[in-house]
């Protein structure tokens, strides 16, 4: 399988590399390069492709290792790695980088339902510490005067907003927001479907009749196309019989014949694909089997990324609590906007003082007409500003089956 890389990917991944490597008289370069953007866009395996395509050794870290029972594993998990890779750096005599996926899932901040840990306030620190001085990155208990070579550090998450604030500012750290247009699509698809004979005619209009879906999407409805096969294997061998026939069988691997990759076909797959995204939009049945949880989490605060990345210490014990809010969107609430008006909901704004907010009794904001993203961000910033000291809601409507797909509190009084 032939794979694209974006130039622009190429670019960012390969100066910061690069700089980070040479001897720039009077230059500070940021250590750490974040890559961020939505979900299943291939911001990791662009890395990968990048890696391969210059020769760079990898030290990966997952955003999964950021959290341990034990207080200060993770941080001292990240000081070895950079000391080994630095280490790499100078036995194999070539470039090499440490990679840490999903940062803001192992050291971000949510919402007040995320417990801000310990571990989390160092893996921050730490991060911090290494940008400042990644020539001297000491592990616990021991100190070592020899200085380190400087190892670039590229992460990757979807909302960097959730990080503490210091973090990623631009001395530390050099920001990149991955979001693939038209022509990236069309070479990435087109890679994953190099062997199946699609032409590119017709790969363009299958990245054109899914413009809005993340790229995993369209590995994930090549993968379905084998479903056929695979379910007449099955019946054909006998479901009691398919555990001894495909595992550790005498016969070996069973063989499968190439799949129909019509483009109407591909085309009647997806669309099946994406109604079953629609199903879980709109279902909510969380709403209905857990009343309890719900109701209390309409009454709890909601952190902004400006509370989250400005904690206040609460007894010591690890975990903080946020004070204030501003009327700035948090990435999420722009995802939620773009993703609602790309299926073709419409969006509404409500709101309620503290005291009809408990019976319920919400009033829509004058929105008029919403023609895209921008104006839906900018009416929604003038509510926020004109009824700050009330709860605000964003709303999502169906209009063909004049039905809400989505309710969600984007601001709450200050208590």
């Amino acid at each position: 399988m032939s794979y694209y890389i974006s130039p622009r990917f190429l670019d960012k991944v390969a100066v910061h590399i690069t700089k980070n490597f040479l001897d720039l008289p009077g230059l500070k370069v940021p250590l750490i390069l974040g890559i961020h953007g939505r979900k299943g866009e291939g911001k990791s395996f662009q890395c990968e492709l990048v890696f391969e395509k210059m020769g760079v050794e990898v030290t990966h870290i997952s955003g999964g290792e950021l959290e341990s029972p034990d207080a200060g594993d993770p941080a001292r998990l990240i000081r070895l790695r950079y000391r080994e890779t630095a280490e790499l750096i100078k036995v194999r005599g070539k470039m090499c980088v440490l990679m840490i996926n999903d940062l803001d899932a192992g050291a971000g901040r949510f919402d007040e339902g995320t417990q801000y840990t310990v571990n989390t306030q160092l893996v921050n620190a730490t991060l911090m510490n290494i940008a400042d001085n990644p020539t001297d990155v000491q592990l616990p208990g021991s100190y070592d005067p020899t200085p380190l070579h400087r190892v670039p550090i590229i992460v990757t998450g979807n909302d960097f907003s959730t990080l503490y604030a210091p973090l990623i500012r631009d001395g530390r750290m050099e920001k990149f927001y991955w979001e693939p247009d038209r022509d990236d699509k069309i070479g990435i698809v087109g890679g994953i479907f190099s062997e199946d004979g699609l032409s590119q005619r017709e790969i363009e209009q299958l990245v054109d009749t899914f413009l809005n879906q993340s790229i995993d999407f369209f590995s994930a409805l090549r993968s379905r196309i084998y479903d056929e096969q695979i379910r007449d294997f099955i019946y054909e061998v006998g479901v009691e019989r398919v555990s001894r026939r495909v595992v550790n069988s005498l016969e070996g691997p069973p063989q499968f014949r190439k799949p129909n990759f019509n483009l109407s076909h591909l085309i009647e797959m997806g669309n099946a694909m994406v109604t079953e995204q629609q199903r879980v939009l709109t279902s909510q049945l969380v709403t209905e089997y857990n009343r309890g949880l719900y109701s209390r989490n309409l009454s709890q605060p909601t952190a902004t990324p400006t509370q989250a990345n400005q904690p206040v210490n609460n007894g010591g014990n690890g975990y903080h609590k946020s004070q204030s809010s501003n009327t700035h969107l948090t990435l999420e609430t722009q995802a939620q906007i773009r993703e609602l008006l790309a299926q073709g909901y419409k969006i509404g704004i409500e709101h309620v003082d503290e005291r009809r907010f408990r019976t319920g009794s919400w009033q829509s904001c004058a929105v008029g007409q919403i023609n895209g993203e921008s104006d839906a961000i900018s009416t929604l910033e003038s509510c926020l500003a004109e009824y700050s000291g009330e709860y605000v809601r964003l709303v999502g409507v169906d209009p063909k089956n004049k039905r809400r797909v989505m309710e969600t509190i984007i601001q709450r009084p200050n208590s």
